[in-house]
């Protein structure tokens, strides 16, 4: 029974076994998962790439090189190898796109559409072919010179050739050189070879050759050893010609030939025309891209630095596919050259190095305006510098340049475009034109001027009479107050607009004659100086005399003044009489440009220059004893601006009202850092400046020298030109609480 159950049971197992194996739906399986690593289009690399070329990325390209290629070339070789291209090509910049590709499943070709924008060769386009790897970190460029430019494959490079011309000349308006491409002589002295009884022609002879005062001379060398090499000066092979005779066989005389960038007289109006210099490291990226090779020497202030695209002007260039072994393959490109032009100033040569002497060994500024037109006839700052040093083939640069750039008062300074100071009593005539333009006032109006002004509670400030020990000027109208300077009268009228006009209201009128803006001369640095709005009562009583915070260039003083001269019109200051290519063609000449009117009437304007004639005219006048006996119509106003750096700096603003067709009326400003009164110091300089221009040379020498460009000492000894302010006779000035006129 057991064995019949038995045999059931595997009966059973089977037939349950066998219906499995029937017909039935057949069972889906899962599709298997292969693991695999997502790799980027080509097209994304690619682009990635050109992006980082457009933006000079010589870092992120290296990083999209082929390992391979990696290993041929390191980042510095190729960061190299891409600046040198585009040196050569004077590339300025670049646009690429993706032109097209074609994948294999590990290699790839993409073609790139490329525009190329140079300095020298203009625009042109060339479609690279590069070849492209797949690494297991993503595509990789395999480089080769031909992914830069086609012509480049097989290791060919780029080559330049330039042909350099002569940079620009610089003129006076009457064509007299004031810098020029020529050979030049450094100018010294050996003491101890000078020859018996020859020393005085010597000295003579370097003084007319450099422009330096006989004095300047004998003190350079007077405490030198017999053997030193002292530097004097600088002159063009022309002026040696001319004095070959007289010079050639002088014992002592030291002259050492050298190519140059030659600017005459040691300087005429260094800080106006600048310097050329070689280019600094950052630089060199700069006017690389411009078409320069890189080693010249290029304007770096002034007018130099301004006109540099023209005075450079193109040269005419090659552009060169070479072959691994140095041998020309073809020419890409040729430039024509872009003739250098030269430069016409508005100086005028001797009235610009006479206003240089004028303000010689003082610490300030002085500019010479046509009141008609806007052109600058001078244009100095003292200290000045001799540009030729900035030359290393000029031996006396060694000890000089040195020297130069160490000066505490900084001669490289601009002090008529970019110095600022308050200015001082000038500023009255600004206070005069708001006071009448308000309608408060009229020129009849009167203040009694006394020594002191008590109109803000526990305060009392001085009129400069007091110091000087006059008596007080009394009741004056408002021309006489501006004629005689008077302090408490501006006092009070900065005060009083003040409060009845608003707090703007002086400021904006300051706003309207130029101040605190931009001259737009272009041609030169400018510093833009500031007028604030005074903000308390103290404030507005300082503003009224030109005190406080304000601050202003001589070149915005300057406008101004010939605005009054003129009519009432603030021209643009100018530079530039003309332009002339070397091929004779004159690309740019002078036109005045208005830039705008004095916000004043006419009946405001006539009384400004009844006071301004006064103080000239009048023996009352603030400039009369500086400026009288001349024979020359002026209208002037004295400034003296007490600052936080010393003594009160000295001002003179003033205009010529002679109408002549051979010499147009200009208008005069004179600041000097630190030397006292205006009226004492600036008028005179003013003076020498206006006998300059009218009568071709000084008439009258200055109180404190002994001769002319000679300074007087209580010794009587000749020195060198002072350093801060003269010694001298018979005038003798002291420091004031409270500025004079």
């Amino acid at each position: 029974m057991k064995k019949l159950t038995k045999i059931f049971s595997i009966i059973a197992i089977m037939s349950f076994l066998i219906a499995g194996c029937g017909p039935k739906e057949p069972e889906m399986l899962p599709t298997p998962v292969i693991a695999k690593t997502a790799v980027p289009e080509v097209d994304e690399t690619a682009q990635g790439y050109l992006d980082a070329w457009q933006d000079s990325d010589y870092t992120g390209m290296y990083g999209l090189l082929s390992q391979p290629s990696q290993t041929a070339i390191t980042q510095d070789d190729f960061t190299a190898l891409l600046t040198q291209f585009s040196k050569n090509l004077t590339l300025q910049s670049l646009t690429a796109q993706l032109a097209a590709t074609t994948t294999n499943p590990n290699t790839a070709y993409v073609k790139f559409d490329v525009q190329f924008t140079t300095s020298l060769f203009g625009e042109f386009s060339r479609q690279p072919e590069t070849n492209w790897e797949l690494e297991a970190d993503g595509w990789k460029l395999v480089w080769d010179n031909g992914a830069y430019l086609p012509e480049l494959s097989g290791g060919n490079t780029l080559a330049l050739e330039v042909s350099k011309q002569e940079r620009g000349d610089i003129y006076d308006i009457n064509g007299e050189p004031i810098v020029a491409e020529t050979t030049a002589y450094a100018l010294g002295i050996t003491p101890g070879e000078i020859e018996d009884g020859r020393e005085g022609q010597l000295v003579y002879n370097l003084s007319e050759l450099t422009g330096k005062t006989t004095q300047s001379i004998y003190e350079a060398y007077e405490d030198a050893g017999p053997t030193w090499y002292v530097p004097i000066g600088e002159a063009s092979a022309d002026e040696i010609n001319q004095r070959w005779n007289a010079i050639s066989n002088l014992g002592g005389l030291v002259m050492t030939e050298y190519d140059s960038r030659y600017y005459y007289n040691g300087g005429i109006a260094p800080q106006a025309i600048g310097y050329v210099l070689g280019m600094s490291e950052e630089q060199q990226t700069e006017y690389i891209q411009k078409g320069y090779v890189g080693d010249e020497s290029i304007g770096q202030a002034g007018l130099e630095k301004f006109a540099e695209e023209s005075l450079a002007g193109k040269p005419s260039a090659s552009l060169y596919v070479v072959n691994p072994d140095g041998q020309v393959v073809t020419r890409i490109s040729q430039a024509d050259p872009q003739p250098a032009q030269s430069i016409t100033t508005t100086l005028e040569k001797n009235l610009q190095l006479e206003t240089q002497k004028a303000i010689q060994g003082f610490t300030g500024a002085a500019v010479v305006m046509e009141v008609e037109t806007g052109r600058i006839l001078a244009m100095a700052s003292s200290p000045g510098f001799d540009p030729n040093l900035f030359n290393p083939d000029d031996i006396n640069s060694e000890q000089l340049l040195t020297e130069m750039l160490d000066n505490k008062n900084l001669p490289l300074l601009n002090r008529a475009t970019q110095g600022t100071y308050p200015l001082g009593s000038v500023f009255k005539i600004i206070t005069m034109a708001a006071a009448l333009e308000s309608n408060l006032y009229t020129p009849d109006s009167s203040y009694y001027c006394g020594y002191y002004f008590e109109e803000l509670p526990g305060e009392k400030f001085e009129d400069w009479t007091l110091a000087k020990g006059y008596d007080p000027s009394g009741d004056l109208t408002l021309v006489e107050g501006l004629m005689r300077s008077c302090n408490p009268w501006f006092y009070h009228l900065g005060l009083d607009l003040f409060r009845q006009m608003g707090a703007t209201y002086l400021a904006d009128m300051a706003r309207g004659f130029g101040l605190g803006s931009a001259t737009g001369i272009e041609q030169v640095a400018e510093d833009v100086g500031s007028i604030p709005d005074p903000k308390t009562d103290g404030d507005a009583v300082q503003q009224g005399i030109g005190q406080g915070e304000m601050l202003v260039t001589p070149l915005q003083v300057v406008r101004f003044i010939a605005a009054l001269a003129n009519g009432g019109t603030l021209y643009r200051p100018q530079l530039i009489e003309s332009m002339t290519s070397s091929t004779g063609v004159t690309t740019y000449t002078f036109a005045p440009e208005e830039q705008g009117t004095l916000p004043i009437s006419q009946s405001t304007l006539d009384s400004i220059r009844e006071g301004m004639g006064l103080v000239v005219s009048s023996r009352r006048g603030t400039a009369h004893d500086e400026l009288s006996g001349l024979n020359i119509t002026m209208y002037g106003k004295t400034g003296t601006a007490t600052n936080s750096t010393g003594d009160p700096h000295a001002w003179f603003a003033g205009y010529t009202d002679t109408n002549r067709e051979d010499r147009p009326d200009i208008a005069v400003v004179v600041l000097v850092e630190n030397a006292g009164e205006g009226s004492e110091i600036a008028a005179p300089i003013f003076r020498r400046i206006i006998e300059t221009y009218y009568f071709g040379e000084p008439q009258k020498l200055y109180p404190w020298e002994a001769e002319f460009d000679v300074t007087r000492t209580p010794t009587l000894e000749f020195t060198l030109t002072p350093t801060q302010s003269p010694t001298r006779e018979p005038v003798e000035i002291q420091p004031t609480a409270t500025p004079a006129g």
